[in-house]
């Protein structure tokens, strides 16, 4: 009988699938598993689009279609919960599995304390990350730095400290320290994320910890929750996963793995967030000349997974809210966003991704977050406590 807290070496099966997938598909096992049996009815992924480069959320219902899913993009800079809230209606009218990043899970569960998930129709698959790349970016710098031609990369994968690019012919690995010191690399919100086991989701699965014979060849399956418990319990007595033990030393690489990766986050929130923040509002106010960058596109809201209101108080009279002529604006939209998300920011990096304007959103609100979490001892997305700011609860309910 599987429990909360157990631990497993899991591989699929089925061969194809385990050829397939990451690490012998015992995600996309799963995944399979829960559409077969009516667990769910459909399961929200990603897979790839015109390229390594363009990942691509994908809600499935043929079971047989769920290898489309199968392996990773670390090119795939999406906030899945922003999918589930916006276009599924929350799962509220269908019960949905969805991989997670610990970024998406976090959000997820700031979004279920809200209403907007309905957090019994929802199972999270969580995926472990060390970070992902910036598409276009990732093409450059592989040209730079790799000297491979970006088009003929098959794959590639983060690694012992290191990004390895394989193409058909051969494989190259570069330092992510090496190539984060010249500007290239994850993007700058995930080098400063603590989060890399999402211990938030259901089940949590990764490569780290796998050891001896089964090492790339197998998953590291965590339960976090009743409700993954149960799922995986039906999947091995179903015959649809291979489970063992896993190796005590691979329990220790795989914290020892995630400890180093939170000194590393620490690191750089160091090296990015002002050394004398002071007050909340003086530290939005210390970042007064990126805001002032601001040309009111609104992008930063219609990305933001936290950001649901069907009308914004911003938009009440309105698009043109300022006065004519006031451009840029002032802070008062920043500010009027800090009030209604920062205490739930999961630092997922979509702001700042589609700034035209180049402001580094996702640092100064992951920074203003950090002095919230000092300030009221709350670590968002992690369990149901309430946002200490933003929390309220919507008429007639």
């Amino acid at each position: 009988m599987v429990e909360v807290n157990d631990m497993y070496y899991a591989w699929s099966p089925n061969e194809e699938i385990a050829e397939s997938g990451e690490c012998g598909g015992a995600v996309t096992s799963i995944l399979k598993f829960m559409l077969e049996e009516g667990i769910v009815d459909a399961v929200l992924a990603v897979k790839k689009g015109a390229d390594l480069y363009d990942a691509v959320p994908t809600l499935i219902t043929d079971p047989e279609k769920i290898i489309e899913s199968a392996g990773s993009l670390h090119c795939g800079t999406l906030n899945m919960a922003k999918t589930v809230e916006k276009y599924l209606k929350g799962g509220k009218d269908i019960k949905l599995a969805v991989t997670t990043k610990p970024c998406d899970a976090m959000t997820l569960v700031e979004l279920m304390k809200r209403d907007k998930v309905d957090a019994d129709n929802v199972i999270m698959v969580g995926v472990n990350c060390g970070g992902t790349l910036p598409p276009v970016q990732a093409r450059e710098m592989i040209e730079k730095f790799y000297d491979l031609d970006p088009d003929s990369v098959v794959k590639e994968e983060i690694a012992k400290g290191n990004l390895i690019i394989e193409t058909a012919d051969e494989e190259k690995e570069i330092s992510i320290d090496e190539l984060e010191d010249q500007g290239f690399g994850r993007r700058t919100n995930c080098r400063r994320c603590e989060n890399n086991i999402p211990k938030m989701s259901d089940l949590a699965l990764g490569n780290w910890g796998v050891i001896g014979p089964l090492a790339g060849k197998a998953t590291f399956i965590e339960v976090f929750s009743d409700k993954g418990a149960e799922i995986l319990d039906k999947a091995i007595s179903a015959g649809a996963l291979n489970v063992q033990a896993p190796i005590p030393k691979g329990i220790e690489i795989r914290a020892t793995i995630d400890k180093a990766m939170v000194r590393l986050a620490n690191k750089w929130q160091s090296k990015d967030f002002l050394e004398d923040g002071g007050e909340i509002m003086t530290t939005l106010m210390k970042y007064r000349n990126e805001l002032d960058k601001c040309i009111k596109c609104f992008g930063c809201r219609e990305s933001c997974p936290i950001c649901y209101c069907a009308e914004c108080t911003l938009e009440s009279n309105g698009p043109e809210w300022l006065p004519k002529g006031e451009l840029p604006p002032s802070p008062m939209f920043h500010m009027e966003r800090l009030i209604h998300m920062v205490d739930s920011c999961t630092n997922c990096g979509q702001c700042e991704e589609v700034c035209p304007a180049e402001i580094p959103l996702a640092k100064i609100w992951h920074e203003i977050n950090s002095q919230l979490q000092e300030t009221y001892g709350y670590n968002r997305g992690m369990d149901e406590q309430k946002p200490p700011l933003s929390y309220y609860t919507m008429p007639g309910k």
